[in-house]
């Protein structure tokens, strides 16, 4: 099957292909693709000396609009909205943008024809799409499985004789995995996260409910993640990275799905007791080891125990965060917890909308206050040290796509098995303001944002040293238009132009 979809890629996309919209009576509509049309972005150039670009996405419709001007030597006075850049005060570093290969994810790509499993591919990873290069895949089952498993469910396999890939890995993972590598020209960062160790080593005996694991099998655990990642190297995927457990604090609850409780202290001990020393004697000391992977209502206090320790920070990267609580935590507790480990990053690893919507409201097609809610919390935490941000799963289907766990959301593409077609979301495109025009080893600099309309906007802006190019993303959550001036940070040369109610613009040039 690889093989043929590799075919059927055809040259790159030099100016982008228009979306074919369709109404499903949300606020905004989606883009609809098959086996033979689906828009893609195309390569968007930044344009030369003196001129700038725009490209847009608003609630009316535009996706990935384009329009080339010229720089000009005075702001427009009666801007709504003004923005000056600060190139001389830097941030983070930013790793990048993506989504996750979950078992659902890939069962619903293979509902599709090959032709339009291409164009979704393609739409995700390719210079023509929206360039993801970050993605997270789970280490065996998760809450997106048809089924609770693990890489060993052999009752008391201490030395994992039995340790192997499952039917899902080589199905509906590592195919698209493999296939997204051929249409990527970014390398492709891929980090696996365990949502339980094998039941046999849980307390419980059970992946679900409440519940750590077992202390005996500390060592065997370490050993686990050591042979996961000798088989997805085997198979031509080397892990970037690995978390140390999907959303640790789950297990003290009865929980529907796999979990596995993590105290902080525990945490800290196995860490640098048998993981951190194993992945280094097996040759894994490069790969990132991130803490956490949590809400940040979690933060500072989940990972001090750890970075307050020698034995367990020298082998920890950073911490993981997810999006549930930033409704209701403020981005402070990132500053907070960067001021007392400024060399430990953190970085975005699950988000999802829908999770907390009724049965009807778990997937709304043409959703834009979706696509705005992404893109806020997108602004918010890149403003507040995070270096990447990662979506949940990349596909699913009408009905919500298949789990075990029941727990339908929503995502950026939507696939109609019945039809034969995919659906881009709003969201779809919010991510891509961000994914396609922030290439890995982008850095954040500082921005002020002032003006009588500035209380519906925020934005980000990051400089590309390599290719000396900026970029400026904003977001209007604004019901009316604006007017909006950018000082390119020398004060000689600004880009005046307007944005559409409800957008998001992203602002290309080179700097000077």
């Amino acid at each position: 099957m690889l093989m043929l979809l590799l075919l059927l890629v055809p040259a790159l996309v030099a100016g982008g292909t228009e979306c074919n919209p369709r109404d499903f009576g949300a606020d905004s509509v989606v883009c609809v693709c098959t086996a033979s049309d689906c828009d893609l972005q195309g390569v968007i150039p930044v344009p030369g000396d003196g001129l700038f670009t725009i490209v847009t996405s608003s609630r009316d419709g535009l996706r990935f609009a384009q329009n080339t001007s010229p720089l000009e030597s005075t702001p427009n006075p009666d801007a709504d909205v003004s923005l000056i850049l600060d190139h001389n005060t830097e941030y983070q570093t930013i790793f990048g943008f993506g989504g996750a290969f979950t078992d659902s994810t890939g069962i619903n790509i293979a509902t599709l024809p090959l032709e339009a499993q291409d164009f979704l591919i393609r739409s995700y990873f390719s210079p023509d799409g929206i360039e993801y290069n970050l993605c997270r895949l789970p280490m065996a089952g998760s809450d997106f499985s048809i089924r609770p498993y693990s890489y060993d469910d052999v009752e008391g396999d201490v030395d994992l004789v039995y340790f192997n890939l499952t039917i899902e890995d080589y199905q509906y993972k590592l195919p698209y995995i493999k296939q997204a590598q051929q249409v990527a020209h970014r390398e492709l960062l891929l980090f696996g996260s365990p949502w339980s160790p094998p039941a046999w080593m849980k307390e419980s005996g059970t992946f679900n409910g409440s519940g750590s694991i077992l202390k005996e099998m500390w060592e065997p655990y370490a050993n686990y993640f050591i042979k996961f990642l000798q088989a997805y190297e085997a198979e031509g995927a080397p892990m970037w990275g690995v978390t140390m457990q999907n959303e640790p604090m789950t297990g003290l609850e009865d929980w529907a799905w796999n979990t596995c409780y993590w105290s902080p202290e525990d945490t800290r001990d196995w860490i640098k007791t048998y993981l951190g020393p194993a992945m280094e004697s097996a040759g894994y000391g490069d790969v990132q080891l991130m803490i956490d992977d949590h809400n940040r209502d979690t933060i500072p206090a989940y990972v001090l125990p750890c970075l307050d320790d020698a034995g367990c920070y020298q082998y920890v990267d950073g911490t993981a965060l997810h999006w549930y609580a930033d409704w209701w935590t403020s981005p402070d507790s990132m500053d907070e917890t960067h001021n007392l480990y400024p060399e430990k990053y953190l970085l975005y690893t699950e988000s999802c909308d829908g999770w907390n919507s009724g049965p009807d409201e778990r997937v709304i097609l043409g959703s834009w206050v979706r696509a705005e809610n992404y893109a806020f919390d997108v602004l918010e935490d890149l403003n507040h040290w995070a270096t990447g941000w990662v979506d949940w799963n990349m596909a699913l289907s009408m009905g919500g796509g298949p789990n075990w766990a029941n727990n339908y959301v929503d995502s950026p593409i939507i696939i109609n098995t019945d039809a034969g077609e995919f659906y881009k979301q709003p969201m779809f495109y919010a991510l891509g303001h961000f994914s396609k025009f922030i290439p890995p080893g982008s850095i954040r600099m500082a921005s002020s944002v002032s003006g009588p309309g500035s209380g519906d906007v925020i934005a980000v802006a990051v400089h590309n040293i390599p290719s000396q190019t900026d970029v400026v993303i904003i977001l209007n959550r604004g019901d009316s238009g604006k007017s909006v001036s950018v000082d390119s940070g020398s004060g000689v040369e600004f880009m005046n132009f307007a944005m559409p109610a409800k957008s998001i613009t992203t602002v290309l040039f080179h700097e000077h």
